[in-house]
């Protein structure tokens, strides 16, 4: 009999981590500090993103950094918080941080890229692995100077680096978060196969 409590209450973390993640997640940082700052709606330049990048365009590189920061932490701390429940909590916490990013429910569902959360569960998961993936960004950005091509390729190799290290329920996780990202930066895939994606230092 308790055997069969155990099962049944054993998913009760595991949703819990998801419902809190992806709150946490949704929390549009870039769309709320832009506000404050009384430069209007972020989603009416540029990209239309709430991310970094987009807030990065109304010419505040501190609202940028701290955008760059919180959008990070929504992850690290879903993840670290639901790691009281384990590994599996964490994990389930860390996704739905990155999908309440992606996908807001205060905002229509129409979110950020997810690279600075994507970084933010890994930290939160697998600290070490955050610098293979400033290494990996830092050389194909020296070579390339496209920013989105550094994060596409940092975000494929991450997941291949975690399974041959051991981890591979992260390692899945995060495969299938680079996954979706890769998706999400789908008009970038375009413009860098047609040469016209902005390359890191240049004013268009």
């Amino acid at each position: 009999m308790s055997d069969i409590l155990t099962w049944q209450l054993a998913p009760l973390p595991t949703l819990l981590s998801l419902a809190f993640g992806y709150l946490l997640g949704s929390i549009p940082f870039g769309l709320i500090l832009t506000r404050m700052a009384g430069l209007g709606d972020v989603r009416q330049i540029g990209s239309g993103n709430i991310g970094a990048t987009n807030v990065l365009r109304t010419g505040n590189k501190k609202l940028a950094a701290a955008t760059l920061l919180l959008d990070a932490m929504k992850g690290t701390a879903a993840a670290a918080i639901a790691s009281r429940w384990g590994l599996d909590a964490s994990i389930a916490a860390g996704l739905a941080a990155f999908l309440g990013h992606l996908f807001p429910v205060w905002l229509g569902f129409k979110g950020g890229k997810g690279v600075a959360t994507y970084l933010g569960v890994l930290l939160g998961l697998v600290p070490i692995m955050l610098a293979v993936f400033a290494a990996i960004w830092l050389a194909v950005a020296f070579i390339s100077r496209y920013s989105s091509l550094s994060a596409m390729v940092a975000m494929a190799t991450i997941p291949v680096v975690l399974w041959f290290s051991g981890n591979e329920k992260v390692a899945l996780l995060l495969a299938v978060m680079s996954a979706i990202s890769w998706w999400k930066h789908r008009a970038n895939i375009v413009r860098l196969i047609n040469g016209t994606e902005s390359r890191i230092g240049s004013k268009g």
